[in-house]
């Protein structure tokens, strides 16, 4: 078996005590598995100390200096104190190897998700989201993705298609069904080519949140990118579309404090939401080889799925060509 069809089957409980203790610290040979499919993450006991994260990265993913960049962009929001975990720092470096893998390590920090019904958490986040956003805007990456409709829309619809992941007799409606739906959404990245392109968290989530009494504590920079800011900001809003104007007053009023937020971008949300589908499958797609995903996501392989994702998309091609959202905004 070639070591991309199970990239981590050499990460063993030795690898993982000895790697560790390879930068001068020393395990209590404890370790937990945290939540991780894209990469594998623990929590590992040091002697005497408090227990530290350790993080391997997913072998062939990005390039030393895309996971270097990550690092750099989480140094700079700390020197800012944002409150983001950034790796620690051995030997004068962030990034380190032991035998064929690449690892970072992190303090452990507690907490739990944000109540978005609390438009006191809402503000909270908006105020981070538009620090984080002022430091992002200072210069681009150089070795990250950019989020547009080539990178995480068409390309993710080819690797799809070239790789017989839906079935026969659902993949041609699927394909005109994600064509029309990459044909609105590219209209729609061409009206709004003056937007800023930032250096972004990407992925900003609840699961991604870690919130205590001092607030939030943002997590995992991982999928960090360049692309417009509202990508930080629509993953935070659920509900009817009246609800999610309301908690978008109160991000945006935070926000507002660090960084300047255009309203007009408002229109893209269901085009970066249509983007984010299409992404997730064909990431999905990406990994089947690896074991924990079949073992995980058993339905990707299933009709249904494919079922849902057209229906979704049909709903979605109605939900882009619609503009309440800004209108009701702008009111």
């Amino acid at each position: 078996m070639h070591k991309t069809d199970a990239p981590y089957e050499a990460l063993t409980p030795d690898v993982i005590l000895d790697s560790v203790e390879s930068l001068g610290l020393i395990s209590d040979g404890r370790f937990l598995a945290l939540n991780s499919y894209e990469n594998r993450v623990y929590q590992v006991g040091i002697e005497d100390e408090q227990p530290i994260i350790a993080k391997y990265y997913r072998p062939g993913r990005w390039s030393d200096a895309a996971i270097l960049e990550e690092h750099q962009f989480a140094a700079d929001c700390v020197e800012q104190e944002i409150p983001l975990i950034a790796p620690l720092a051995f030997n004068q470096t962030s990034l380190h190897r032991f035998h064929d893998f690449r690892f970072s390590l992190y303090k452990r920090y507690g907490g739990h998700a944000p109540n978005l019904d609390n438009p006191e958490h809402l503000e909270w986040l908006g105020r981070f989201i538009g620090r984080l956003h002022a430091v992002g805007s200072r210069f681009p990456f150089q070795h990250r993705l950019t989020l547009n409709p080539t990178t995480f829309g068409h390309d993710c619809l080819d690797f799809l298609l070239q790789h017989d992941f839906i079935p026969d007799e659902i993949k041609h409606n699927y394909q005109l069904a994600a064509q029309q739906v990459l044909e609105i959404i590219d209209q729609q990245f061409n009206d709004y080519a003056h937007l800023p392109v930032i250096r972004l968290h990407g992925d900003l989530h609840v699961g991604n949140i870690l919130w205590t009494d001092a607030g939030p504590h943002i997590v995992d920079l991982d999928d960090c990118m360049m692309g417009f800011a509202l990508q930080d900001i629509w993953m935070l809003l659920s509900g009817t579309e009246d609800e999610m104007v309301v908690q978008l007053n109160t991000i945006i009023k935070g926000y507002n404090q660090f960084y300047d937020f255009d309203p007009s971008s408002l229109n893209l949300i269901e085009a970066l939401r249509s983007l984010r589908l299409i992404n997730y499958s064909a990431w999905l797609a990406r990994r089947w080889h690896d074991p924990t995903f079949p073992k995980n996501f058993s339905w990707f392989n299933e009709p249904r799925y494919w079922e849902e994702q057209l229906y979704t998309f049909r709903e979605q091609i109605e939900r882009m060509q619609s503009t309440r959202i800004l209108s009701l905004y702008n009111d």
